[in-house]
């Protein structure tokens, strides 16, 4: 196993990273830019060392910094989390030459199933479903005036070099499609260091689901279920669910036992996720694989009480997986809704400045993966995702009712979140019926303007606030005054040794 691991990532999911190594006994580096001086991974690592500035390309992009700082700290292997260069296969080769375990796929799969247009070639060669669409990336933005004809509108653009929305966009008739493939190619280059994008076939109103997979290096392969990830806005998850209520026993083998074949065709190993959408006549299209850990991995973790990272670091130290497809078994039923520090009343505006107060929710089957803190300072050039709320009960009923409960004890001051907003989605008729597509929020939220602020009530809550804060302050202070002439023994009141 090893000693030391550096996380070469941010937020909630370095956070989240950090935790699982603390639990295997596994000492901890984090990077962090000069906007994450004071973030909370930061403070939680047993070590940290700055990557660059604050733009992501001259920070969390930047494989030779934190290659440098790999070697600096000692790091015998670096977890990428998700998004930044965790599909980024020219990095996965830098740690392979630098004798660092990158802990993810291996170079050449990731290399094939990160590049998502070679992944649907192989795919189709093997017989799995795939949606119509581009088999090549254009050299040139003319080609994509061809191949849009030939697929026929309306299209999907999608980035070739990573997943989480980034880079999407749907075109319905040609008058849009040159700017949106631009949009899309800026988008790319931005978030994942590769500005290569292609179209699919748009299937219209579908169901997301995805089938979480684990594979050793002994070539053992497992699933552990799916993920219904239907609710989405601008192309990105928002809320996730397992088990999907679209699947039947039947359909639930046959798409676990695809996504195993899916793995195995693409010689890929450590976790990752196969994606597929599933249309109103129950038939399923392979979409991608994503080659990493994902931000909805904790509902799987709860269904079936299996700690995914702990798997992942594992498998990256050479362990055989532990178990067989027979020995994993679905329990109860799990949601999560990501907190993002964003305004939905205002088109999901991202919404940066300081948290002035944070009360986590609590209570009997909730958990709470969390990357900030009260007085944190919310930077501009990362993802908006704060944290992610999820919650476990033996129904799905019982669990939307627990997610509602928790959502309503949740409380962020000083930033806009998207908690009310998702207090609303999942108390709607047809999210509780499990009428979910990918089309739900569109349909039902497109004018969605919030909840009328109750001015008293949120001066009410800073208040309080600011008062628990002073409290706090005093009592610490006190404490640090009276810590020299404390005694255990003047706690207990008047006593003396017994005797004559």
């Amino acid at each position: 196993m090893f000693k030391k691991i550096l996380i070469s990532n941010r937020g909630e999911i370095a956070v989240r990273i950090i935790k699982a190594c603390q639990e295997l006994g596994i000492r901890t580096v984090a990077v962090y830019s000069e906007a994450d001086r004071k973030s909370l991974h930061v403070q939680l690592a047993d070590e940290a060392v700055l990557i660059g500035p604050a733009p992501a390309i001259e920070s969390y992009l930047n494989m030779e910094n934190i290659i440098r700082a790999a070697h600096q700290s000692s790091a015998e292997a670096i977890h990428p989390g998700y998004g930044f260069l965790a599909e980024n296969p020219e990095f996965a080769r830098l740690c392979e030459r630098e004798k660092i375990v990158f802990i993810g796929p291996n170079s050449r799969a990731l290399e094939l199933v990160g590049d998502k247009v070679r992944s649907r070639q192989t795919m189709e060669k093997a017989g799995i479903p795939i949606i119509p669409g581009m088999k090549r990336i254009p050299k040139e933005i003319s080609e994509f005036d061809e191949e849009a004809q030939k697929i026929g509108y309306p299209l999907m653009i999608k980035a070739s070099a990573g997943g989480g929305g980034k880079g999407m966009r749907i075109v319905w008739e040609e008058a849009e499609l040159r700017s949106s493939v631009e949009a899309g190619m800026r988008e790319a280059k931005s978030a994942f260091g590769d500005e290569s994008v292609y179209l699919e076939k748009y299937i219209e109103e579908p169901r997301h689901v995805e089938f979480q997979v684990l594979a050793d290096n002994y070539g053992n392969i497992v699933h552990l279920f799916e993920r219904e990830c239907s609710i989405q806005r601008r192309h990105q998850k928002i809320v996730e669910e397992t088990p999907s209520l679209a699947l039947n026993p039947e359909l639930r083998h046959k798409m676990g036992e695809t996504a195993k074949k899916v793995i195995q065709i693409s010689g890929y190993n450590n976790a990752g996720t196969v994606e597929f959408l599933l249309d109103k006549d129950k038939k399923f299209y392979f979409l991608e694989v994503n080659a990493r850990l994902q931000v909805e991995h904790p509902v799987t973790e709860l269904v079936t009480g299996i700690d995914i990272v702990h798997q992942q670091i594992r498998i990256a130290a050479g362990e055989k997986l532990r178990f067989s497809q027979e020995d994993i078994t679905q329990k109860g039923h799990s949601l999560e809704c990501r907190i993002y520090a964003e305004d939905p009343a205002k088109k999901f505006l991202p919404s940066s400045g300081k948290i002035i107060f944070l009360k986590e929710p609590r209570g009997p089957g909730v958990r709470h993966d969390c990357g900030v803190y009260s007085g944190w300072e919310v930077p501009i050039y990362y993802d908006p995702i704060l944290a992610k709320l999820i919650v476990w009960a033996e129904t799905r009923e019982m669990a939307c009712q627990r997610m509602i409960n928790a959502l309503n004890d949740y409380v962020i001051l000083g930033i806009k979140t998207t908690i009310d907003f998702l207090k609303d989605v999942i108390s709607h008729p047809q999210f509780r019926a499990g009428k979910t597509t990918t089309a739900f929020i569109e349909r039902y939220f497109s004018e969605w303007e919030g909840r009328k602020s109750d001015e008293n009530l949120t001066l009410a809550l800073l208040a309080a606030a600011f008062t628990s804060l002073e409290t706090q302050t005093s009592r610490d202070r006190f404490m640090s005054a009276k810590k020299e002439s404390f005694s255990p023994w003047k706690s207990l009141g008047s006593w003396r040794i017994g005797g004559k």
